[in-house]
């Protein structure tokens, strides 16, 4: 088990990190979600070792991870971390640099695990291609592969698949975190996309202002946002009165409404003009505005400009939020 307890952090003057505390257990996939500054990367390098907490400690399996005060070679053996900078061997093969670290005094067993990570990134085609003549999203995916070579206890991912596109990411995504589960290995994953996260996530982290706001179960946090900028991190999201959408309701507070919660209606809920339309492919992203201000919503079809609509949301939902702010 990963226990990080009071960590603290500051870059010479300027605090990052104030009074982390967290656990993650053997096999458990954790994301660290925040916006950009908030000290996603620099958790994960203090986890790793590569930079000493000011206030704090930080242990796996009862045993403390020491930082570059007590250690010339930063990282535990147990640990492996993919950083933004990938550090490969540019002249040698992809195979070859997954290899790196696997006894050659076993080559049936190197061939095999090379092999199998390989498939996992779906580069056994370019097994022999050298690392300088692929691109950055290959380059990433072989990084990837590196890192799970010797079957670490603990994985740490910053930003995994930022430099991959679309049509590879999805099924990498699946295969990485299939293998990680399979292979009972904990992984905390710092990201700024909520695809990394709501279908393979068992908890979220969410940081701000240098703290732990929220550490919670995906589906919990998702469902029951704190507050707006929790809820922002998963896509739009709106904060309005709960009696512009039920009249009858006996409370001034706010809730919070996904773009993906409203129902488009032609007669009766809260009237909005249409203002701007994004096509988004399968359905349009709309922005509207109401007697409260503007408001983004979700619509099947096109609606034209300065177009009356009005937008519903499920009794259940707003009961949900309603029970979180009570």
């Amino acid at each position: 088990m990963l226990q990080v307890n009071n960590l603290s952090f500051a870059y010479e003057a300027v605090k990052v990190l104030k009074g982390i505390s967290f656990e993650i257990a053997q096999g458990e996939h954790v994301a660290v979600m925040g916006e950009s500054g908030c000290g996603k990367s620099t958790l994960l390098k203090l986890i790793y070792g590569l930079l000493t907490p000011g206030e704090g400690e930080i242990s796996w399996r009862n045993e403390q991870v020491k930082g570059p005060l007590y250690k010339l070679v930063p990282g535990e053996s147990y640990m492996k971390y993919l950083s933004q900078e990938f550090d490969l061997m540019p002249f040698t093969t992809v195979a070859e640099n997954i290899s790196e670290h696997l006894s050659v005094f076993y080559p049936e067993q190197l061939k095999q695990r090379t092999e199998e990570l390989l498939e996992m990134i779906e580069m056994t085609s370019e097994a022999q291609v050298k690392v300088k003549n692929l691109s950055g999203g290959q380059q990433q995916r072989v990084a990837l592969a590196r890192v799970l070579a010797q079957k670490p206890d603990i994985l740490l991912l910053d930003e995994p698949f930022s430099h991959i596109d679309n049509f590879r990411k999805n099924s990498l995504r699946r295969n990485l975190f299939k293998y990680l589960k399979e292979e009972n290995i904990s992984c905390l994953t710092a990201t700024h996309d909520h695809l990394d996260v709501l279908p393979f996530a068992d908890r979220i982290l969410v940081l701000k202002d240098k703290e732990l706001l929220v550490d919670g179960e995906t589906n919990k946090v998702f469902e029951s946002p704190k507050n707006f900028y929790v809820a922002s991190l998963f896509g739009e999201a709106n904060v309005l009165p709960i009696t512009v959408l039920k009249s009858y309701a006996d409370t001034k507070r706010n809730i919070i409404v996904y773009a993906h919660e409203f129902k488009v209606a032609n007669s009766s809920g809260l009237a909005t003009r249409v203002k701007k339309l994004y096509p988004m492919g399968g359905y349009f992203l709309v922005e509207g505005e109401s007697e409260d201000g503007k408001i983004y919503f979700h619509s099947e079809k096109p609606l034209k400009i300065n177009a009356k609509v009005y937008l519903n949301v499920a009794i259940e939902t707003i009961n949900k939020r309603l029970r979180e702010i009570n």
